[in-house]
């Protein structure tokens, strides 16, 4: 330990007779390290970002959605009044419930545009015709008064409840609850608020991003009795009609393990009524499991590159040390004159490289823990998360590159005869 010690006080010495080509050749270390937290930081923020999106889904969720057909010629009545009769049937509900024994829950759901007023305030939003069972599977909080319940829907109340924005927009200043909002041609009664909720992932042409705070909850039965099934579209010079019963179905399995094992047996019970492929079906297990399986390559590859930056600094490292043995020369051939070991030698030219390759080790982890920080202040979108493993990583990987790269001329330092070494000038 005592020659340890000695050694570290020597190789410092050292060092600092060269501030400036010290310092230099720490700043490779630095930026490698930096880039590796950095950079891993961003891929991991993106990587939960997904997966989280993805959860909040629902892990034992399978969702079927209809999907408009795009052939207008699956139209029928022709001509400029045409009815487009597309998408999930109440007898689609029925048939699941009676043929998939693994499920927990099912929720229908109706959702429709319209326009929300309350006295001369209004918001576009979306009215969603469901059950008492949409909060839990859409992780909704209440913020006043409560949400939908069997009751409202086996009476047909005209109850509603206001997500989080649109009782900000029609109820600035009042209390929502009690009073009632225009849809369409009725009135209902507002029982609850929700609080805010996070947009929902959009998962390509299957499933759009879902806004939830600007939302409208009425019960089902309502929604079916005030809207109906068809939504009439009257623009210049055309007139259609669509008609829709149901725009999701939500099916919940006790499990994650009855996931897989049950998607089969829903999509058979579903698709063979629906030959116009006028509904898609949505599996966010599956999907989860691809965003970690893709996040771990992206995380492997931005890692593999900022890696590149460290071998570099490493390089510097052996460059610097193999002048620095060539300066020293003499020094060498002194101290092993006066009785010093070759393991004296390598091990006083490994500590030099070890400080170096360390102290820009501990600068490059601020650094990179910083970056992070600064990317969440200047860019909004961006969730970078620093994990412990990412810093001990590239903090292992400096001190070892270090060692790696140190370890030549080290021992070329070591294996210096004594006599020429005393001679070199």
């Amino acid at each position: 330990m005592r020659r340890i010690l000695r050694s570290l006080m020597l190789g410092m010495k050292s060092l600092l007779l060269h501030k400036l080509r010290s310092g230099l050749t720490v700043l490779g270390i630095v930026f490698g390290v930096a880039a590796v937290i950095s950079m891993l930081a961003v891929g991991e923020g993106s990587s939960r970002k997904a997966q989280r999106q993805f959860a909040e889904l629902g892990a034992t969720n399978i969702i079927y959605r209809s999907v408009k057909p795009s052939d207008d010629a699956l139209s029928s009545g022709g001509g400029r009044r045409s009815v487009l009769n597309y998408g999930l049937k109440y007898d689609d509900f029925d048939r699941l419930l009676a043929t998939v024994p693994t499920l927990k829950k099912a929720l229908p759901i109706r959702e429709i545009r319209k326009q929300i007023r309350y006295l001369s305030r209004s918001l576009d939003g979306r009215v969603v015709g469901t059950t008492q069972d949409y909060a839990d599977f859409n992780r909704l909080d209440i913020d006043k008064g409560r949400f939908l319940t069997a009751s409202d829907n086996a009476r047909y109340e005209n109850f509603a409840v206001l997500a989080a924005e649109t009782a900000k927009t029609l109820f600035p200043y009042e209390d929502p609850i009690g009073e009632s909002v225009k849809l369409g041609s009725d009135y209902y009664t507002v029982i609850g608020v929700t609080k805010e909720r996070a947009q929902s992932a959009g998962i390509g042409g299957s499933l759009s991003a879902q806004d939830f705070n600007k939302d409208v909850y009425i019960p089902l039965n309502t929604c079916k009795l005030r809207f109906g099934e068809r939504l009439v579209d009257a623009r210049a010079g055309s007139f259609s009609i669509e008609e829709t019963q149901l725009s999701q179905i939500t099916l919940q399995v006790h499990t994650i393990e009855q996931v897989r094992p049950s998607a089969p047996i829903i999509e058979a019970a579903v698709t063979r009524w629906h030959p116009k492929k006028d509904v898609t079906m949505v599996v966010p297990y599956d999907l989860l499991m691809q965003a970690q399986a893709t996040a771990r390559q992206f995380s492997i590859i931005l890692g593999t590159i900022a890696s590149i930056s460290l071998l570099v600094g490493g390089i510097g490292i052996m460059n610097i040390m193999l002048a620095t043995v060539t300066e020293r020369t003499r020094e060498i051939g002194i101290r092993r004159a006066l009785g010093a070991k070759q393991r004296d030698i390598t091990i006083q030219f490994l500590i030099e490289t070890i400080v170096l390759s360390g102290v820009g080790g501990v600068l490059g982890v601020c650094i990179g823990i910083g970056i992070p920080e600064i990317l969440r202040y200047f860019a909004t979108d961006q969730e970078p998360v620093v994990t412990g493993k990412s810093v001990l990583m590239a903090f292992g990987i400096s001190v070892g590159i270090g060692i790696l790269f140190g370890l030549y001329p080290a021992q070329r330092a070591a294996k210096m005869d004594p006599i020429e070494a005393l001679r070199h000038e």
